[in-house]
């Protein structure tokens, strides 16, 4: 059974899956209905990025207050913070079923809550809740999987969570587009994630519990009846035996270690091997989150509108293209990852990211300087009351354009015949924009008409495809594999905690820096965190791959250094040493003297 820490699978386990799934598909069942949890949380955390924009439409409160959208978003990642605490003491109090289905019942309540909302603030609750959900959901989903899956096989049975979880933020951008034209789009978009939370917690009514959990608990022969079920007669004896040494072992490291958290995190500091490796383990966590990626999942719909695309349909189809190439990009991973090094797919993964969005920085940058020019008779004729007071009241209005208009917390009104030729700058008014959309003009007030928002659509696409494959999964892989096994759960709950502040920094920010910063300015920002977090990856973390926990262990205790400069470091330590050499014998000669 499993020993704290998930081994990437290889092609080997791939094929046994396949074989042994089909000769026992109850484990599929288990890996499956488990895995849902994975699905909820890729779709509750993606399905905001389409739903926020008709919000918007139906709140003008969150409209004109970026922190409220800002806190929309982002509430769910506060609320999976606690959730992941609470998972974790669930998990081991109440068992990993319990815990699911008290997780689907906070999936279906926030879903409910969100659907029904009258006001930003009964979202915002059903946001939390929903995110207490995920939190639960991503620490109990792949651990139920791990312990209830054949050791062989446990590794690709643990992947299709992660996979559930890229294909649940690809399918709420699918639902998101699906419900653009119904009454009601955005209450569907959100409440529709209540429908495979019921459908798990009926599943999960006819599953057992996790062994492991019960084999802890005292009940062994309640767990010796679940793994008959999963391995053939004559293998049971013997996986019995496996669980008892793996549980026997875990406890006495966890008597080892102190109980209580504050036991735990006294001796991991004092350890230098786990140091070092919460160095490097906490380095890729948070250097994933501030790459940016969460801006591009949870606001993509707002950035392709940033580019120009004002129609909210096409914004969160062309959304569809970060999302599937993300799902598509954690299945290259899969396949690369154990043949090229984690270390280095994590470094050619930043590199792509930061020329893309350094890239993307310079498309924002020239789309803002050549937006269309102000056409003053419109703008000051186009209906009575409808001019926007900054244009009328500027120093200088020849000199404005559609940015400088939208900045001025304007609209834009594109001209009819060419959106890329002078139109109006209006009020920013409900009135004034149904006005201009019955004149068979674009309306627009996030981003202005330009000829580069394709090339930003390529770049966000490029972003995505150095992004998945290497700083997409890699972390997680890392984080089961750098800290010694007694300490490997303390380490991974300290680094994934890390992850979820970093994720709700970035998502609590992004809008306020994209309105006080610009997008340009913003993903150049962004560009300069990833080239820090390049140098730190260079720096503390070293390479896993093929090595076993007890070589990892040696590694940082004698402290990594990139293998360039440990080469330079070696000569001189060598040098050091004939020099004290050469000294040695001096003052021998001078004394024989």
């Amino acid at each position: 059974m499993v020993e704290g820490g998930i081994s990437k699978p290889d092609k080997t386990q791939f094929t046994e899956c396949w074989k042994t799934t089909w000769e026992t598909p109850y484990i599929m069942r288990l890996a499956l209905s488990a895995g849902f949890g994975g699905l909820l949380f890729g779709y509750d955390t993606g399905v905001i990025s389409g739903a926020l924009l008709y919000i918007r439409e139906d709140f003008r409160e969150v409209d004109r207050k970026t922190w409220l959208q800002e806190t929309i978003v982002s509430m769910a990642v506060a609320g999976a913070i606690v959730g992941a605490g609470l998972g974790g003491w669930m998990n081991d109090k109440f068992g990993r079923r319990m815990s699911i289905l008290v997780a689907d019942v906070l999936f279906f309540v926030g879903a409910v809550v969100m659907a029904l909302a009258p006001a930003p603030w009964m979202i915002i609750l059903g946001r939390i809740v929903i995110g207490f959900g995920v939190g639960m959901a991503s620490m109990t989903a792949p651990l139920y999987i791990s312990e209830a899956s054949p050791a062989r096989i446990r590794g690709a049975l643990v992947s299709t969570n992660g996979l559930l979880i890229t294909g649940g933020q690809f399918l709420s951008y699918c639902i998101n587009l699906a419900f653009t034209h119904v009454t009601g789009t955005w209450r569907w978009m959100l409440g529709v994630s209540g429908v495979p939370a019921a459908i798990q917690f009926v599943l999960m009514l006819s599953l057992p519990e996790s062994p492991r959990w019960l084999y802890r608990k005292g009940k062994v022969d309640e767990a010796k009846s679940i793994l008959e079920r999963i391995y053939p007669a004559e293998a049971v004896e013997g996986e019995l035996n496996a669980l008892k040494i793996s549980v026997e072992d875990e406890m006495a490291n966890e008597h080892a270690i102190g109980n209580s958290l504050g036991q735990k995190l006294k001796g991991a500091f004092k350890n230098v091997v786990v140091r070092r490796g919460l160095y490097a383990g906490v380095t890729v966590q948070v250097a994933q989150q501030f790459s940016g990626i969460n801006t591009v999942m949870y606001y993509s719909p707002n950035i392709v509108q940033f580019a120009g695309f004002a129609s909210n349909k096409t914004a969160i189809a062309l959304s569809l293209i970060t999302s599937g190439l993300n799902a598509v990009g954690s299945i290259v991973s899969m396949i690369f990852v154990d043949r090229y090094g984690r270390r280095r797919m994590m470094i050619v993964s930043m590199i792509g990211i930061i020329a893309c969005l350094s890239a993307l920085s310079i498309i924002f940058s020239q789309a803002a300087t050549h937006s269309p020019k102000i056409d003053q008779f419109e703008s000051t004729h186009y209906a009575l009351n409808a001019s926007c007071s900054s244009f009328v009241k500027a120093n200088n209005p020849t000199s404005w354009n559609c940015m400088s208009c939208l900045k001025a917390e304007c609209g834009f009104c594109a001209n009819r015949v060419n959106k890329y030729t002078p139109g109006a700058c209006l009020a920013l008014t409900d009135d004034l924009r149904a006005s201009c959309r019955e004149k068979r003009r674009t309306w627009y007030k996030d981003g202005c008409p330009s000829r580069f928002g394709f090339l930003a659509v390529a770049f966000l696409g490029l972003y995505i495809i150095a992004y998945s494959p290497g700083m997409g999964t890699v972390p997680w892989i890392v984080n089961s594999e750098i800290y010694p096994l007694r300490y490997r759960g303390l380490g991974g709950g300290l680094a994934a905690v890390a992850n979820w502040v970093s994720n709700l920094i970035v998502s609590e920010t992004f809008l306020t820096l994209t309105k006080a910063l610009g997008s340009s300015c913003t993903f150049l920002l962004f560009a300069v965190f990833c080239a820090i977090g390049l140098t730190c990856i260079f720096w503390f973390v070293p390479e896993t791959k093929g090595l076993q926990f007890e070589e990892v262990e040696k590694l940082l205790s004698a402290g990594y250094r990139p293998k360039a400069f440990r080469k330079i470091s070696e000569e001189t330590e060598d040098e050091k040493g004939k020099a004290k050499v050469d000294a040695d014998a001096d003052v021998d000669e001078g004394t024989s003297s």
